[in-house]
């Protein structure tokens, strides 16, 4: 409970490496995360080079505070681990497919492990996703047939906000039935 309580979303970072046994540490988390039918469907670009980060900050609404974090883990869904690799498929914000849907649950799960990992390493993160499939796959060379489900800047955080608040647990949870 302690990373999950003290977990928060990081847009000051300090001009401080982050340790590549850190960086590993934190995608070992991922890898570990469940799946559907254990399909993996999660895959990570890591992005340290200035250049590329200012050109995802820039595809991601124009967040240029983004650029300030060490690290970009850019967070791939690949729907091949689903669909078979003759289908010619293009996905995006738009798309039908109800395994579209699978890979990206999948995907945020792993997600997630990596915001509570690097919390518990003592690093600081926060998940980006104001973007379109078209504005950030380019940058990084992504085919059509992957879905980019977020940004997640990675450092040490220069800020120490306090916690947003929260429903109540009366608010957010039923028994048995909606009503």
């Amino acid at each position: 409970m302690r990373e999950i309580e003290k977990r928060r979303s990081i847009r000051n970072y300090l001009n401080k490496k982050v340790e590549k046994e850190k960086l590993m540490q934190v995608l070992e988390g991922a890898r570990l995360a469940p799946s559907g039918s254990n399909t993996q469907p999660w895959r990570f670009i890591i992005i340290e080079a200035e250049e590329t980060k200012e050109k995802l900050a820039m595809a991601d609404h124009q967040q240029e505070w983004m650029v300030a974090a060490p690290i970009f883990i850019v967070c791939v869904a690949d729907i091949r681990s689903r669909i078979s690799m003759d289908t010619d498929i293009t996905l995006n914000e738009n798309s039908s497919e109800p395994e579209l849907k699978q890979i990206i649950r999948d995907t945020a799960i792993a997600m997630e492990h990596i915001l509570l990992e690097a919390e518990n390493l003592g690093l600081s993160t926060c998940w980006t996703a104001w973007f379109e499939q078209e504005a950030v796959r380019p940058i990084l060379n992504i085919p059509e047939d992957k879905y980019v489900c977020g940004i997640i800047t990675l450092g040490y955080g220069d800020e120490k906000p306090k916690q947003r608040p929260r429903k109540k647990i009366e608010e957010i949870v039923r028994y048995e039935t909606w009503q």
